[in-house]
């Protein structure tokens, strides 16, 4: 989450008037994230969570995500609701960008995680791949391998300004990646961002996912992957094997692995470091001026990278079959 455009007392008060919620009390930025503008709004009703959806996002994907939140939501997932209108349209337009309001959802997201924050994460993954199965619109994921290349082209020139042989080291990766990646692995709506401030928890329970805004078709262990990466590195770079294998073991008690999935975990955890170091790597060179956000260091994902390289087997992980 972020801000990028910025939105008036008036503007939002008349947006407000188009949902039947109250008039509006308060409003406050989220400089979090990188990809759209959000607010959180305090109206005579409660909170909510407001949505500017920038030029990053390609509109014909938001009947996709407001979609799915709405999908997920009936299948008894904790995920933000997003709000019908007086028109009965789920998405407006605010300060000349798509919007939409979602509902607030309580809890908070853990800075520090301990292994059973990771192990009611894979929890949360699995029984969203399961509530996902039978959703109708579909969503390619434009950040899988075939995506990455466009994005290192935009970023190669430049490269070298954050690290030395960068644009070299990354080639090379993505030349092998392309050559192995599996293409017949299970396969479902993913959330494709679980970060850990995308994660809520009230004490140590599970109290929803948000955020939705990467969510696409793609494999399900490919998610799996992209929170290896997220969740089980510690501050100092030091891959925790114990964290791992907790959300594994959280994730296969609700969905089995495949033995086929199993055996391309490794590959899998190269590819996920890979997209958000290209994507990091993009954000840092690129980030407009006077945006209300900081960028993420790209290199935490060089390191990961280089890990998920030396492993032989997905035992390292701390699972085995």
């Amino acid at each position: 989450m972020a801000v990028y455009t910025d939105v008036s007392d008036e503007e939002l008060g008349a947006f407000i008037d188009r949902f039947n919620i109250g008039n509006l009390l308060s409003y406050k930025g989220i400089a979090e994230g990188v990809e759209n503008s959000n607010y959180l709004v305090h109206t005579q009703t409660g909170y909510y969570i407001l949505t500017l959806y920038e030029k990053r996002v390609d509109p014909e994907d938001l009947p996709f995500f407001l979609g799915l939140m709405q999908h997920l939501a009936a299948k008894g997932l904790n995920c933000p609701t997003p709000l019908i209108n007086r028109d009965g349209k789920m998405l407006g337009e605010l300060a000349g960008r798509p919007a939409a309001m979602v509902t607030f959802l309580d809890g908070m997201w853990v800075r520090k995680p301990q292994l059973v924050h990771c192990t009611e994460l894979g929890k949360g993954m699995a029984r969203m791949h399961l509530a996902g199965a039978d959703f109708a619109i579909k969503r390619p994921n434009s950040l899988s391998v075939d995506g990455w290349a466009p994005l290192l082209d935009a970023s190669r020139e430049r490269a070298h300004e954050v690290k030395t042989g960068l644009a070299e080291e990354l080639s090379a990766e993505l030349e092998e990646l392309q050559a192995l990646w599996p293409r017949d692995l299970p396969s479902g709506v993913i959330h494709a961002d679980l970060f850990p401030d995308n994660v809520f928890y009230l004490g140590k329970d599970l109290s929803g996912l948000i955020d939705f805004y990467f969510a696409c078709n793609d494999a399900l262990a490919y998610d799996v992957a992209i929170c290896i990466n997220a969740w089980c590195f510690e501050h100092d770079g030091m891959f925790n094997v114990t964290k791992a294998r907790a959300l594994l073991e959280g994730y296969r008690s609700v969905r089995p692995f495949s033995a086929l999935e199993f055996d391309n975990l490794p590959l899998l955890c190269r590819g996920a470091a890979l997209r958000f170091l290209l994507t990091r790597l993009y954000d840092w060179l690129s980030v407009p001026e006077g945006a209300l956000v900081v960028p993420k260091n790209p290199l935490e994902y060089l390191h990961k990278l280089r890990f998920h390289r030396g492993v032989e087997n997905a035992s390292a992980y701390g699972l085995d079959k």
